[in-house]
């Protein structure tokens, strides 16, 4: 049932959820919704006692789980201001971001290319996670973010040992008419306005919903550059009996920009010099677009068989579009006259379907006098994408590029081609067990028999690999020191197909390898507090990197090619604190380092960095400045940098992100009528810095300083 008596409650340290519902709030640690004899317990905290099914599918907690995990709690995300997938990747513990454009995001972790993700445990593919808007996602619809760190491959399958980023949604948990209205403005002329609200549908609270709706417009630092997003989410919960919950919902994103960006600015001068424009500098005209629509079906079924077994049997529905209409800007323009600059035209519609289904089996049984776990389970996707080109002519050529203002004329689209017809299955199947060996110490052994098969056409190429029945082995061991610390370790094997493809247009294969983690995770003041410690290493082999200078034969537009390094590995450590230090003051803290090198100890994947510092504190004030609340962070990252040559003096050259740091600051004064108002502040001395630099040797700034207010009002 989704109701805890009141004796059985937690307290304000954990988050109470049980076999039905997640709990969602935005309200402080200790806060509770009462009718007769049930409650709903929720939390504030940055951190948490829910239990995870990112890492295992085993519903441990984050102490219980061997390996690194972060949660960006509905709290934390509330106080920095967080608004997309990509502000909780530029925020969380060991992960990082860059802009290739702006409509597009690329993520790593460890080294590697984040490409798994989940959806309330069920695994998406998204290897290519921004063809349509996806790094943009709204997270207005989500009550928290679970990060898990090293390969996940129990329960995703093929994929990269980087991370797995799984969003879990909100759900009608109320059994009273409960909700918030927000509004908020910032700089660039942006504002948004949302509502949440949930119910019961029944008189005895069996059935409830939820609707989430928001909508949101902005300027840009860019010049010319215009957002536009309404995102939409409605679930409904029911208890169908005391042993069977039903969910079922859907969402709808739609990201409408103008002046899109495709690619970033040049970088050199016609003279081999270095560029220095201004942040707003852009690349985008008045009809240029990438927009996106993302929608998404879901139904999610729960039975408790008996007092120690549950099935879940689970399924969605997702069609993710995009409209592209883009101008590419290429070459070196004469630094005096804004001449020499090369273009490009393209317009594309972009159609992914994907439809998942699965079930697990959890439970609990005896052997040898000691009572395991168990968790049994099986899933399908299968992706049809499709991608239409459209033929251009009458393109105009780009003249003084100092002078640009996006006032450039759009080409004469021709007939629509398909460019792209491909078609993504995997299945697997999984198992694993936690064998209580003593009282402290646990061994979890698991593994997935997995497949994945891609096949069409793809830019005029026929498109047709894949590998079936891959075992991808899994084993933990964590060990109690004492009530409050436990050691543990994990293993578990890489099998990744890849899409990347050399100079000569060949696909490139699997890659393969392994991956090891061992740390200490703790737990402090009741587990209001809990830190983690961990070291990890990973062996890859067939690792794809950009081979500079070449492109894949017959791709439109030219895709650049790569190149299979062997003996790729990582190694590394992170530091991580998370909840409160004190009463009132809480805390996320992070330290990250780590080395990725190929078999000649070169540096892989080097437009990430390896070195992230992440801190961000609030403090809660009591007695005559009770309702306030303070707080700001600091986000550092050292030096990345792509290896290349410059195209007009033929030397070698090193593009560089700098290291530097971004202060954050914020404010909210909460009233004792439901209204609160919060002012954030990000980058607040106004750092300049490159979002990435090397792209397709192109360059693009990150954002100046901005500040956004927001009033709240909870009912």
């Amino acid at each position: 049932m989704i109701y805890a008596p009141a004796a059985q409650a937690q307290d304000s340290a954990a988050q109470a959820q049980d076999s039905a519902a997640h709990a969602s709030s935005s309200s402080k640690a200790g806060e509770r919704a009462q009718e007769d004899d049930r409650e709903i317990v929720v939390t504030g905290s940055y951190t948490t006692g829910a239990e995870l099914g990112s890492a295992t599918g085993l519903g441990l907690t984050i102490r219980e789980t061997p390996q690194s995990v972060t949660v960006m709690t509905a709290q934390r995300m509330e106080d920095q201001g967080i608004r997309t997938l990509s502000d909780v990747v530029n925020n969380a513990a060991g992960v990082s971001a860059r802009s290739l454009d702006s409509s597009r995001n690329g993520f790593s972790a460890r080294g590697f290319d984040i490409n798994n993700y989940q959806i309330d445990g069920v695994p998406l593919q998204w290897e290519n996670g921004y063809s349509a808007g996806e790094t943009l996602l709204d997270i207005a619809m989500y009550d928290r973010i679970e990060i898990v760190r090293g390969a996940t491959g129990l329960l995703t399958g093929a994929g990269e040992p980087s991370a797995s980023i799984n969003l879990i949604r909100k759900h009608a948990d109320s059994v009273v008419p409960t909700g918030s209205l927000t509004a908020s403005i910032g700089r660039w002329d942006a504002y948004s306005l949302a509502a949440d609200f949930s119910t019961r549908v029944t008189s005895d609270g069996s059935v409830r919903a939820r609707v989430i709706a928001k909508y949101g417009e902005n300027d840009s630092y860019v010049d010319i550059l215009h957002d536009e997003k309404l995102v939409l989410y409605g679930v409904v919960d029911a208890d169908l009996g005391p042993d069977t919950a039903l969910s079922f919902g859907a969402s709808y994103q739609d990201n409408n920009p103008r002046g899109t960006l495709w690619g970033g600015l040049p970088t050199w001068y016609a003279d081999g010099s270095r560029t220095d424009w201004d942040r707003s500098k852009t690349t985008g005209t008045d009809w240029s677009r990438w927009a996106s629509q993302n929608e998404n079906y879901f139904a999610n079924l729960r039975q408790n068989i008996g007092e120690n077994w549950t099935v879940e049997l689970y399924g969605s529905y997702s069609a993710n579009k995009g409209d592209l209409h883009l101008l590419y800007v290429s070459g070196q323009p004469d630094r005096e006259t804004g001449l020499g600059l090369n273009r490009s035209a393209y317009r594309a519609d972009f159609k992914r379907k994907q439809i998942d289904v699965g079930f697990k089996l959890n439970g609990t049984y005896q052997l040898l006098g000691r009572s395991h776990e168990l968790v049994l389970g099986a899933n399908y996707a299968k992706q049809d994408q499709d991608i239409f080109t459209y033929a251009s002519s009458n393109v105009a050529e780009i003249g003084d590029f100092n002078a640009w203002d996006g006032s450039f004329p759009e080409p004469t689209w021709g007939e629509r081609s398909r460019n792209g017809d491909v078609r993504t299955r995997q299945w697997g199947y999984f198992a694993a067990t936690r064998l209580s060996i003593a009282d402290p110490l646990k061994v979890i052994l698991g593994g997935r028999l997995a497949s994945w098969k891609r096949d069409g056409v793809l830019s005029g190429s026929p498109v047709d690999f894949g590998n079936e029945n891959r075992f991808l082995p899994y084993a933990g061991v964590l060990y109690d020191v004492t009530p409050d610390h436990t050691l543990y370790a994990s293993y578990t094997k890489i099998y990744n197909p890849q899409d990347a493809r050399d100079r000569e247009g060949e696909f490139l294969p699997p890659i393969t390898g392994q991956n090891y983690e061992a740390g200490l995770k703790s737990a402090f003041f009741n587990g209001g507090l809990t830190t983690a410690i961990s070291v990890f290493h990973i062996k890859q082999d067939n690792l794809a990197q950009p081979d500079t200078g070449y492109t894949v034969p017959g791709t439109n537009p030219p895709a650049e090619a790569s190149y299979a390094a062997n003996g790729a590995r990582s190694t590394g450590f992170e530091v991580e604190a998370n909840g409160e230090i004190l009463p009132g003051w809480s805390l996320a803290a992070n330290y990250t380092q780590f080395t990725a090198e190929d078999a000649d100890d070169q540096r892989i994947n080097t437009l990430y960095p390896q070195k992230l510092l992440r801190v961000f504190s609030t403090y809660d004030f009591a007695g005559t400045l009770e309702g306030l609340t303070i707080g700001g962070g600091v986000n550092w990252e050292d030096t990345s940098y792509t290896d290349t040559v410059n195209p007009v003096t033929k030397e070698a050259e090193r593009l560089k992100i700098k290291s530097y740091a971004l202060v954050n600051l914020m404010a909210r004064y909460k009233l004792e009528n439901g209204l609160s108002l919060q002012l954030n502040a990000e980058n607040l001395f106004d750092k300049k810095y490159y979002s990435q630099i090397g792209f397709y040797n192109q360059l693009a700034f990150g954002e100046p300083r901005n500040v956004t207010l927001t009033a709240r009002y909870e009912f």
